[in-house]
């Protein structure tokens, strides 16, 4: 038995799935795709610590929204693949 997934991890899972009928694949493989697609998103966001010289303080803060926002995409996928 699978714990609830968080609100975030559900609406995510609910995009995925939207109208479609069975598929004939199992839960944990559309979970398991699901993780997948958000770890590949979360490998394209540019995060860098934000230490280069001639960096604003703007880019610093955008840097600091990319790395939350990756965080919190693999964060998402973890919690699909029940880690």
């Amino acid at each position: 038995m699978t714990k609830p997934l968080s609100p975030a991890a559900q609406a995510v899972l609910d995009a995925f799935l939207g109208d479609c009928e069975d598929t004939g694949l199992q839960m944990d493989d559309l979970r398991e795709n699901v993780a997948a697609a958000l770890r590949a998103a979360a490998e394209q966001l540019d995060v860098t610590n934000g230490e280069c010289p001639g960096v604003t303080p703007f880019e610093i803060g955008f840097l600091k929204g990319a790395a939350r926002c990756q965080k919190d995409l693999l964060a998402i996928a973890a919690e699909l693949e029940g880690q």
